[in-house]
């Protein structure tokens, strides 16, 4: 199982992550990714991986 980890002093609040996995991302009232599940099961990690990879200010991490 994988692991999501979150930079929120550098997240923009884009939203490409929720856009990609919201079961998994959602931006918050105060404009900031919140992670809804931090720990990702093997059969979402490639989907969540390419969630994570989106982020253009590279404020998301998956930990294996």
């Amino acid at each position: 199982m994988s692991h999501i980890q979150v930079d929120r002093p550098t997240c923009e609040g884009i939203g490409m992550c929720e856009t990609q996995a919201n079961e998994y991302f959602q931006i918050g009232d105060d404009g900031i990714v919140e992670v809804a599940t931090s720990d990702v099961p093997d059969s979402d990690r490639t989907y969540v991986r390419a969630a994570v990879d989106s982020c253009p200010v590279s404020a998301l991490r998956m930990l294996d």
